[in-house]
């Protein structure tokens, strides 16, 4: 499938990148969306927890959140509410400690964790929907498409397809490009609210969470070798990103998938656009606007209370499942088997 030619245009205003990632975040109002928290208790002894929005639907969407961010997001109601106004019920993960609760083990989330989505996944499934679809943003959306890939040919029938928004699917160039001098004020908000993470819990974990030295890290480099790497198994950073890059995982999508990343998104490089990839395979759609910035795509115009994304994912997710092709109901799945 090639490019997908997109219809989006941003107003004339936002066509910028940086104005794009930071004008929902401080302009944008959701009202409208309702929650009910369930807690979903995993194998390891942690939980997370899923936040409902149901209007009584037949199918589900299951949506996750970027870095530091939660089901509160601006992000996440906008589009939470955009598909209960199109009769879908939706789920909104909390990844580990996202909640508003510290998690219990000394482990967080990260960028490839599929396997706390997949158990929310099929926990939304069992609710008996006729399909599941799923959405993610940024970090989140890394661990959308990673997961896909990782069902690969077993992904089940009642899973019908995702949508990933502003996917770092690169995650070592990525990094790079948040360190960059121009993406300081972002890559400094992410390390102050990281810190609170670690100090949340670092009365019961005080060697793998200490936090001693701390202001001396300046990327995600430093972090994800002092923390990120070693609380999660990985031998440091470069081998976390080889091994949790979506981007190595696409080839094995076996159900619709749509990559929605905007060209002037200040977060991502070049090998966040898999282009070669999306001109040869059947299932990964590539769209990639000129204008977006970082999870923004605004609407049309200003006065739009659903933004472009919001409406792009109703569009692609609204295919009507008899028409794909049969697949495997009973999925197997293999957590981190780098598809390279």
């Amino acid at each position: 499938m090639p490019f997908v030619q997109s219809a989006y245009v941003a107003p004339w205003l936002l066509r910028n990148g940086h104005v794009q990632t930071i004008y929902p975040a401080v302009c944008r109002r959701i009202d409208g969306v309702r929650y009910r928290r369930e807690r979903l208790e995993l194998t390891d002894g942690d939980f997370v927890d899923l936040d409902w929005s149901r209007i009584g639907g037949r199918s589900a969407v299951v949506i996750s959140h970027g870095l530091e961010g939660s089901s509160q997001g601006i992000y996440v109601k906008g589009m939470v509410r955009a598909f209960n106004r199109r009769g879908w019920d939706a789920a909104a993960l909390n990844f580990r400690g996202c909640s508003g609760e510290p998690n219990r083990l000394a482990r967080f989330y990260h960028s490839g964790a599929s396997e706390d989505l997949w158990h929310a996944v099929r926990h939304v499934a069992s609710r008996g929907y006729e399909r599941v679809a799923l959405i993610g943003f940024s970090l989140g959306g890394n661990v959308t498409l990673k997961l896909l890939g990782e069902l690969g040919e077993s992904v089940p029938a009642w899973l019908t397809g995702g949508v990933g928004i502003s996917v770092p699917c690169d995650l070592k160039s990525s990094a790079e490009a948040m360190a960059r001098p121009i993406n300081r004020p972002y890559m400094r908000r992410f390390l102050i609210d990281l810190r609170s993470k670690l100090r949340a819990k670092q009365a019961r974990f005080p060697r793998e969470l200490n936090d001693s030295g701390y202001e001396s890290l300046r990327s995600f480099r430093d972090f994800d070798d002092r923390y990120t790497a070693p609380l999660h198994g990985f031998r440091d950073a470069e081998d976390y990103w080889a091994r949790c890059s979506s981007r190595f995982f696409l080839d094995t999508i076996r159900c619709r998938t749509l990559l929605l990343n905007a060209a002037d998104d200040p977060f991502l490089a070049p090998e966040c656009f898999p282009g070669e990839l999306a001109e040869r395979h059947e299932w990964v759609h590539l769209e990639a606007p000129r204008h977006g910035g970082h999870v923004g795509f605004v609407g049309k115009g200003l006065e739009v209370d659903e933004y472009f994304s919001e409406r792009r994912a109703l569009e692609f997710l609204a295919a009507d499942a008899a028409t794909l092709p049969t697949r495997n109901s009973s999925p197997t799945i293999r957590y981190g088997a780098t598809a390279r």
